[in-house]
């Protein structure tokens, strides 16, 4: 019985913690998985309390106080109560994860594409401030990465959820804490409001929209034509329509100004809403494109630096105000490329061809014409090209009355020069049986120039013809008239003798 008493005494030892730790451990608030980091203080607990009593179990173990297979069942529950521990901290950790934008940045690639420089940031700050709440050892609390977010998915969105970006979706494997991440993006579509869409970790999503900041840095403001390559007439004018947007925290006026433009074309700039002319401009505050345009004037006639069919490339640039006088007077200026691109100022390239246009003039000294039945007519036209460009192929086709007889010589000139002119003869014959009276005759003009066809003025010409005199007759009536009065005066001589 004395020897019973000690063993009784032991077991009851030992069977106290298994209880208190069976009920530690078994304990449940169904509040934990609400309040996660509440449930992680008391799965800590209870990882404490089988780790101890593992590590007892371990010592009567070699004191050969307990069985193999009560030391089993210690280690068994410690496992259980480490796992648990282990899975309320991920909990926690991923609770705890949280990945936002720090710098949105829109900028103008070299190519002039529009483009998004992107900074994320690991912003789960708050995993320091819970690692010593619940007094987590280093050891595991790193093990577990909580300073790190995996797998952080990016891309961006417009207002319809569509994505304007490339790549259309960019990844970052691990976003350390204190270490901010940099991606790049190409706009597929020119916003200044993006929204930044986010899945990172265990599937967590984060949409953020976003106003996408200028580069303080550079001082430009980029320069879009809607169309860069026109042609235009000579003697006629036209308008390049210019976008602009800001690319400066630090200036917002600029001058607009135009190089390798030959002086004697024409322009200036212009305010397509107030047709004002522009030579500076200023972005108000809040606003990041202006629009503008450039209206050029060609001359009426071909020059040395202005021939018809050559393009004419030239630059429109965007000067910061404070830089004018540093880069100077560059109207009369011939710059390249690279010498532009060296200037670091925001530029576009555009093309201008001239194009000529023929124009036929058709002069005719006299439209109106008499003769006789039996007469014809010859008349000279004077045909002048006073367009721009050469004529080819000038046809003059004639519409007589009804059986009268034209000819023209010559029928066809093959080519006429800007100013050059050429004499075309005329022939109008009646046929034998036509009436007296007014007839008219209709002079048409067409050529080709350029593969157009251009028609000149018609002319009318009005010819008179008149009733041929019967010259018997007449002489017949002279002569009884003629008798008549002769006979009147012998008649009167002889009454005055009575």
């Amino acid at each position: 019985m004395t020897r019973l008493v000690p063993v009784l005494l032991l077991a009851f030892l030992l069977f106290i913690p298994e209880v208190a730790f069976s009920q530690s451990g078994s304990f449940f608030n169904q509040r934990d998985d609400q309040y996660t980091l509440l449930g992680l203080k008391r799965a800590k607990e209870a990882y404490d309390v089988a780790k101890t009593d593992y590590e007892r179990q371990l010592q009567l173990f070699e004191k050969q106080l307990i069985s193999e297979s009560e030391k089993e069942q210690a280690r068994r529950q410690f496992a259980d109560a480490e796992v648990n521990y282990q899975q309320s901290l991920l909990a926690v950790l991923f609770e705890q994860q949280y990945v936002t934008v720090t710098k949105a940045i829109k900028f103008q690639g070299r190519n002039g594409s529009k483009r998004v420089r992107l900074e994320l940031s690991n912003a789960a700050g708050g995993s320091a401030e819970f690692q010593k709440l619940i007094n987590i050892e280093d050891e595991l609390f790193r093990s577990l990465q909580p300073d790190i977010v995996n797998n952080v998915y990016v891309s961006l969105l417009n207002d319809e959820d569509a994505i304007i970006s490339s790549p259309y979706e960019a990844k970052i494997n691990e976003l350390k804490f204190g270490e901010p991440s940099t991606l790049y993006f190409t706009l597929l579509q020119d916003v200044d409001v993006v929204t930044v869409n986010l899945i990172y970790g265990s599937g967590s999503e984060r949409r953020l929209k976003v106003f996408l900041q200028k580069d303080s840095s550079v001082n430009v403001a980029a320069i879009q034509a809607e169309q860069f390559s026109q042609e235009v007439e000579l003697g006629a004018s036209t308008d390049f329509p210019l976008s602009l947007e800001l690319f400066s925290g630090s200036q917002n006026t600029f001058k607009l100004d135009v190089v390798n433009l030959p002086s004697s074309i024409n322009r200036y700039f212009l305010d397509p809403t107030s047709a004002n002319r522009l030579s500076q401009f200023q972005f108000t505050e809040g606003v990041n494109t202006r629009q503008a345009a450039l209206r050029v004037f060609l001359p009426e006639r071909p020059t040395e630096t202005v021939s018809i069919d050559d393009p004419i490339q030239f630059y429109a640039l965007a000067i910061p105000r404070d830089r004018i006088e540093e880069i100077g007077d560059l109207r009369d200026a011939v710059m390249t490329q690279e010498q532009i691109e060296a200037l670091n100022v925001g530029f576009v390239r555009l093309e201008l061809v001239p194009r000529g246009v023929g124009e036929i003039l058709v002069r005719i000294p006299q439209l109106f014409h008499t003769i006789k039945p039996s007469e014809s007519v010859d008349i000279t036209l004077e045909i002048v090209n006073e367009g721009s460009r050469e004529l080819n192929s000038v046809q003059i086709d004639v519409d007589p009355p009804l059986n009268w007889i034209d000819s023209v010589s010559p029928e066809t000139i093959p080519r006429m020069e800007i100013n050059g002119e050429q004499r075309v003869t005329l022939n109008l014959a009646p046929p034998p049986d036509v009436s007296p009276g007014r007839y008219e005759v209709r002079v048409q003009t067409t050529s080709l120039s350029d593969d157009q066809t251009i028609r000149g003025e018609d002319k009318t010409i009005t010819i008179q013809i008149d009733q041929e005199a019967n010259v018997f007759g007449t002489t017949i009536l002279v002569l009884l008239i003629v008798g008549l009065v002769v006979g009147i005066v012998i008649f009167g001589i002889r009454l005055t003798r009575r």
